[in-house]
């Protein structure tokens, strides 16, 4: 999604400008395929192993195509869900902008939900770092309450999260400011 779509997406106001466009970190996508790696992997050894141990199935007339039309769907729903999970991945979009935080999040292949809240109505932000590979890594969760509709929004897996709610917190305060002027 590059900018021009998601200034088409968000219908931005006049004076609006986009700070910070944000994705979930790009070590979340390279686990999932990692993941996906040994699913497309376990056929591979089932073989091997069939073949040593019990060569007569993929010799036999009848077991040898149900093994590989088995084998064939297990690798469509394979490729079926590790393209949901980019999708998902790939369209979980955060934009914060000099007025608004933004979130459009992808659910499923056919579902996108978009939810904006006004910078000036942040109450609280909360950054938080949990697990060994988002230690390791720097990446984590950020936690908006607000006194709105949706009491908390969370931006998941992002990278460098506590300098993240920081952004986001000046930003609101810039934002009280201005809103405090009219």
């Amino acid at each position: 999604m590059g900018i021009t779509h998601l200034k088409q997406l968000i219908s931005q106001k006049g004076y609006e400008k986009i700070k910070h466009v944000v994705r979930r970190d790009k070590l979340v996508l390279i686990f999932q395929l990692f993941y996906f790696l040994l699913l497309f992997l376990i056929p591979v050894v089932l073989y091997f192993l069939f073949k040593n141990y019990l060569p007569a199935i993929l010799a036999h007339n009848i077991w040898h195509p149900a093994v590989l039309l088995g084998i064939s769907v297990y690798y469509s729903a394979v490729w079926v869900f590790l393209f949901a999970a980019f999708l998902d991945y790939y369209l979980d979009t955060w934009i914060i902008t000099n007025d608004r935080l933004l979130n459009i999040e992808q659910e499923g292949v056919f579902a996108r939900t978009i939810s904006e809240l006004d910078l000036y109505r942040i109450q609280d932000a909360t950054s938080e770092i949990k697990g060994i590979f988002p230690s390791l890594f720097g990446y984590g969760s950020v936690y908006i309450q607000t006194a709105g509709e949706k009491a908390r929004f969370v931006l998941e897996q992002v990278p460098n999260p506590h300098e993240l709610r920081k952004k986001i917190m000046d930003l609101a305060e810039e934002d009280r400011k201005f809103h405090n002027k009219k």
